[in-house]
């Protein structure tokens, strides 16, 4: 059996991050495979740790995988950089004290390369590997100061020295990392998250979906959708301010975190307030009713101009007829023609929005198919976690040929 350690998501089961959701479904196609042993580190306190999870034991089993909390002090940003140190710690001791044989010690995002190196340390005395999975560019995010993107810039470089492999969700991404530290020769593969495109088992008619839009005055394909974390690199402000541009009678209803700060900044500039249209509606964490909600908006709206493959795009391109995309390589990847898309020029968006007010049934069902086409084809999480199993458990294979296969891409792309 191969013990598997993930470190760098806020937890499972509950929330719809990125992570979070991936594990969730990982863990899930993975329940009943004798080959393969979970063990996830999970938020015990702080920001992201969802009502499921809060409400579970310090220790707990979820999808057969074995789950632990860790304590974290509430310290803002560094509080994610202590949490991915703990975590590893406790995994470095489970695999001592239990004599695992060849784990493997997967983390998430790129927090914590200033002391990485001494974990990979202990951890390859243990007769371990460690895999990373470097997500986006965190250090080109917007709601970071210039010495905290400062210092995730050195983060990443240090994680990508000293990891075994790299798990890159993006194509794009794979390549920046081949082409930006090339110096490093890293070992790098490409496997995206994934999405599902079976419906929602609700229905139009289910009390749970009728008592949301009667909450927040929606209506069945009268609302154009966006899902997502309330943060700059997001393009909320470029979104809405374009919606507001538009002549569409339509809806524009935006499920996100909270963040009072950067609602009220955004308020002051565009006075979306005074526009009926506009929604924050909150979050929703029941996954059938957000489903639900997203096969029935007329449009998804995506944003997302920092990171790799978004769960949240490929969860639209599965559920929703018409997506609006951020005219960048990463949405492009993942839908390719079976999207339209805009960019950030004055004006750009609000013609979109009243040209797809006026598409044709025809043009979206088109639209539509072959967006579900392409997630059944490339991202399915089937297809994901099938994925995921070869490089696991054929990590000392995959970790030594896994470089020369990038780079023979990268050259022919």
């Amino acid at each position: 059996m191969q013990h598997v350690y993930v470190v760098g998501s806020k937890g499972i089961p509950g929330s719809y991050g990125g992570y979070e959701t991936f594990l969730d479904k990982l863990t899930e196609y993975h329940q009943n495979n004798a080959n393969i042993k979970y063990h996830i580190a999970c938020k015990a306190n702080g920001d992201g740790v969802s009502p499921e999870l809060n409400a579970m034991p310090l220790r707990f089993k979820y999808h057969n995988a074995d789950c632990f909390k860790v304590q974290v002090p509430e310290v803002g940003s560094a509080q994610a950089i202590i949490y991915d140190c703990r975590a590893l710690e406790y995994c470095i001791k489970h695999i001592a004290e239990n004599n695992i044989e060849n784990p493997i010690v997967y983390v998430l995002a790129c927090r914590i390369g200033p002391f990485f190196s001494h974990y990979v340390n202990e951890i390859h005395r243990l007769g371990g590997k460690v895999f990373v999975n470097p997500d986006g560019h965190e250090w080109m995010r917007a709601k970071w100061s210039k010495p905290v993107r400062e210092y995730w810039r050195i983060s990443e470089a240090l994680m990508v020295k000293y990891a075994d492999l790299l798990i890159c969700d993006s194509k794009n991404i794979e390549k920046y990392i081949q082409e930006t530290y090339k110096k490093y020769n890293p070992q790098t593969t490409y496997i995206a998250y994934g999405a599902e495109t079976k419906p929602s088992t609700l229905d139009n008619e289910s009390p749970e979906l009728l008592n949301w839009y009667d909450e927040h005055n929606l209506r069945i394909k009268e609302y154009y959708l966006m899902v997502g974390r309330f943060v700059p690199e997001n393009n909320f402000e470029t979104i809405i301010r374009e919606f507001m541009k538009s002549d569409s009678k339509k809806d524009l209803a935006i499920i996100t975190t909270n963040n009072a700060a950067f609602l009220k900044e955004l308020d002051e500039r565009l006075n979306f307030s005074e526009d009926s249209r506009i929604k924050f509606v909150g979050t929703v964490y029941n996954q059938e009713l957000l489903k639900k909600i997203r096969e029935n908006a007329y449009g998804y709206v995506h944003g997302h101009s920092v990171g790799g493959t978004n769960p949240s795009l490929l969860e639209a391109l599965g559920a929703t007829d018409l997506n609006l995309l951020l005219d960048v390589g990463f949405n492009k990847e993942c839908a390719e023609d079976g999207a339209l898309y805009w960019n950030k020029e004055e004006g750009n968006l609000s013609a979109l929005f009243n040209k797809s007010d006026n598409l044709d049934k025809e043009d979206i069902s088109l639209l539509a198919q072959k967006a579900k086409k392409r997630i059944v084809e490339a991202y399915s999480w089937k297809f994901i976690s099938n994925r995921y199993e070869e490089v696991l458990i054929n990590a000392e294979a995959t970790s030594r040929v896994a470089s020369s296969i990038a780079i023979s891409s990268i050259k022919s792309a």
